[in-house]
């Protein structure tokens, strides 16, 4: 179960960054929030760790803000 959730994550991830290429906003955000939902369901599994999941969100969003 929680290589599946990881693998979730990931792929939520990798739509992103072809989110962030095509430079759309709209999607950038939708795809944000579906991270950020991902990443935290993994936290409160225990899969990943507060710390990791907080560099991750701020990593992204500060992608996002560069837009």
């Amino acid at each position: 179960i929680n290589k599946s959730f990881k693998s979730g994550v990931r792929s939520t991830m990798r739509s992103f960054d072809e989110s962030f290429k095509e430079k759309n906003k709209e999607k950038l955000q939708e795809d944000l929030k579906s991270v950020y939902s991902d990443v935290d369901r993994c936290v409160k599994r225990g899969i990943y760790k507060p710390n990791k999941a907080a560099r991750i969100k701020a990593r992204l969003t500060k992608k996002v803000l560069s837009v």
